[in-house]
């Protein structure tokens, strides 16, 4: 990584340990070191990262920072994630990360966008743990999770997300978010901030709604205010031809903070196999001028915020099996979600698009995972 990252092991020994000396055995750091690499290497469980930690010897343990030959078992791990700092640990995470998109920065008319949408931990929710919504800031750009915010359930996402927006940096970046989160509150702070958004219109605004939809079928009277962009995605088994139309026509009509644009998205999904098809039309709103964003800009925005479905929460299902994750004591579910992220993250600027191989890869060349979070083997 470009010299302008602090390797993430120094990040680690930045955290201050809120243990007690006597009886503490092993360093915070390379508790934390050690689960960063687990993951990478496809850990699913604290019990699994004790596991992996003690597969591969003294070598691998005295990298990491450990100075005694065995690593922590299940149960220590249970007690350092349940009392870890989450507030603290996400806050150095997060500085992290703005270290990374400075050292990538966008390329020259390229935004620097954020993602932000929710995600419940199911089966940590079934055994009754507090705080299992997370609500998440991803980077459009590189994959990298910017910060999540713990809530109690999606209802509370309207509340929740002031407490994400104040801890983000958001001069100068457009924040990308689905209907729930289309608030005028949300908006103005976003602004407040110097900051864009790009916002969904659903039912939960129905007068709004209806002023869009009913612009968007007298478009031939307000024509000059249009822009129009089509694109065609061809991946993954279906064809997905998207539409987006814009309109600054209800920039002064419509009452919302910065409002600046209107849009409609039409999208039709085709199994390539059955030729089975799905057409959905959304409306959404945003702060960006059409000087700033024509139609063909917007449409981009909008498609790489769905993005974080399938390059994060689809991956930390699928991949990391999230959802059947039934830690529910103290701060554990918030850390090992944290680790997830991070792990991800770190694969992403590697280059890897495939996270389950990559896994696998770094599963059979431990070394290789010390290596992406800052750690080399020890000579003598």
């Amino acid at each position: 990584m470009p010299g302008t990252i602090v390797p993430l092991i120094e990040v680690f020994v930045e955290i201050p340990d809120f243990r007690k000396s006597r009886g503490k055995r092993h360093p915070l750091f390379a508790i934390l070191a050690l689960a960063s690499a687990a993951v990478l290497c496809g850990a699913r469980s604290y019990s699994a990262i004790a596991d992996w930690g003690r597969n591969y010897g003294q070598p691998l343990a005295q990298a990491l920072g450990f100075t005694h030959a065995k690593t922590p078992c299940a149960a220590t791990l249970h007690t350092v994630f349940r009392h870890l700092d989450v507030v603290l640990f996400e806050s150095r995470l997060r500085q992290w990360a703005e270290q990374v998109l400075a050292a990538y920065p966008p390329r020259p008319g390229e935004d620097e966008a954020i993602a932000i949408d929710g995600k419940t931990l199911r089966g940590s929710q079934k055994q009754g743990a507090p705080g299992t919504h997370l609500l998440s800031a991803v980077a459009h750009r590189l994959g990298v999770t910017l910060g999540q915010q713990a809530v109690d359930d999606k209802t509370n996402e309207t509340f929740a997300i002031e407490d994400l927006l104040d801890v983000l940096v958001l001069s100068g970046r457009v924040v990308t978010m689905d209907a729930l989160l289309t608030q005028r509150y949300i908006a103005q702070t976003i602004l407040d901030w110097d900051g864009d958004y790009v916002m969904i219109v659903k039912d939960n605004h129905p007068q709004m709604l209806a002023d869009i939809e009913l612009l968007f079928q007298e478009l031939s009277v307000v024509a000059d205010t249009v822009t129009a962009a089509y694109d065609v995605d061809a991946g993954h088994g279906r064809i997905e031809p998207r539409l987006l139309v814009a309109s600054s026509a209800l920039a002064d009509y419509l009452r919302w903070p910065g409002l600046q644009q209107v849009f409609r998205l039409e999208r039709t999904v085709t199994i390539k196999k059955t030729g089975q098809q799905r057409q959905e039309v959304v409306y959404g709103l945003t702060s960006l001028s059409p000087a700033r964003a024509d139609a063909a800009h917007l449409l981009r925005l909008t498609r790489d915020h769905w993005q974080i479905e399938n390059r994060s929460h689809w991956v930390r299902d699928v991949t990391f099996d999230e959802d059947r994750s039934q830690v529910r004591c103290g701060n554990i579910p918030e850390i090992m979600a944290a680790l997830r992220n991070l792990a991800i993250g770190l694969m992403r600027l590697a280059g890897d698009t495939n996270i389950a191989a990559a896994c696998r890869r770094y599963a059979a060349q431990p070394w290789a995972a010390l290596a992406l979070i800052g750690v080399q083997p020890k000579t003598e």
